[in-house]
């Protein structure tokens, strides 16, 4: 495979009308294509990005299955709240207005507003937002550092459907279902020091061009930094059009990396993939990942792809659909370091 046809998983700025080219397989990318081939020769043009409107009537998110991955709910009641939000009034005020220490209860379905969160903790007093399980918003936003989030429900909300940008963030017990615009995806994030644990990510979806992937991570710009020290830890990927994890370092195959830093010291562990791309985790320019314990249900060639230097990789302990034909694709310079089944062949 080429340097060019590898990088093919490219993504696209959070912006809307940037989206990068993609590998999805199954019956859903062949329609994808098709219904846009079709598009074109009717002379219809692009589509403009598709949103779901707010959810309204929000019923509770189904619980998720019996083997502790994934969103647990319902979850007790929040305590020791600095302050309730209830709608999109109170959900502003909160956010706006938090300082190191607080805690941010969210309360019923808030479901024309996006949590935002721009300020920050402090190491010892992060700023906790948390709900009962049943808590939804229209998609969350954290570009600080020293923030939790636990217990609350992304539903319908603009792509990406959560979207972590910091230092020391955690997000726990939470979902992000239904992301549509932009490219599709439900969480993404960049930083040091994230945990992403026991979330429920579903139903993405690869709609007017989009590669619509489970989690992603880039570096191309101050905006979008380099990661380290990740932690994904018995979250569930259901209904996933492409990729359940796609990470591109800053000298990345796609071309547009930031060249800044390094991706590295990354674990994934104990989750559950079900996706229709031609590799559930796509790796490119990140070192130290380490791959152990996971569950992979989709229809891919191969499960996790290595390439352009994606060294010291470890491998272990996961459990295949048989349909996928072998475990690990890699390239000569991802060999180094290198703990796991034996190659079975490109990336």
């Amino acid at each position: 495979m080429s340097a060019l046809s590898s990088a093919g998983d490219r993504r696209g700025a959070p912006v809307v009308g940037r989206t990068r080219r993609g590998r999805p397989r199954g019956p859903v990318g062949l329609l994808a294509a098709l219904l846009a081939a079709g598009l074109v020769v009717a002379g219809c043009g692009a589509p403009a990005p598709t949103v779901h409107a707010p959810a309204t009537g929000t019923s509770p998110v189904p619980a998720t299955s019996p083997d502790g991955r994934g969103a647990i709910r319902p979850l007790p009641a929040p305590t020791g709240c600095t302050s309730v939000a209830t709608d999109a009034a109170s959900l502003e005020a909160a956010t706006t207005q938090a300082l190191p220490g607080d805690t941010i209860c969210v309360q019923g379905v808030i479901a024309d507003k996006r949590l935002v969160m721009k300020n920050s903790g402090a190491a010892g007093s992060p700023i906790k937002i948390v709900g009962n399980g049943q808590s939804t918003v229209h998609g969350i936003t954290v570009n600080a550092d020293y923030v939790s989030i636990a217990g609350i429900n992304a539903v319908n909300p603009a792509a990406p459907g959560i979207s972590l940008t910091g230092s020391n963030i955690t997000l726990e017990n939470s979902t992000s279902i239904s992301p549509r615009g932009d490219d599709g995806d439900a969480l993404r994030f960049w930083g040091n020091n994230i945990t992403i644990r026991h979330n429920t990510l579903r139903d993405t979806k690869n709609l007017n061009n989009a590669h619509a992937d489970c989690m992603q991570t880039f570096s191309t710009d101050a905006d979008s930094p380099a990661s380290q020290h990740v932690v994904i830890d018995s979250n569930r990927c259901e209904d996933i059009d492409n990729t359940c994890l796609i990470m591109e370092g800053p000298h990345s195959l796609a071309g547009d990396g930031s060249g800044v830093g390094a991706s590295s010291d990354i674990t994934y562990i104990n989750n559950y993939c079900q996706n229709h791309a031609s590799e559930a985790l796509q790796i490119d320019d990140v070192q130290n990942l380490t791959v152990t314990n996971n569950d992979l249900e989709g229809d891919n060639d191969h499960a996790f792809a290595l390439q352009n230097m994606s060294t010291g990789a470890k491998v272990s302990g996961n459990k295949l659909n048989p349909a996928i034909h072998f475990e690990v694709g890699m390239d000569d310079s991802s060999a180094p370091g290198y703990q796991g089944p034996p190659s079975g062949g490109n990336p």
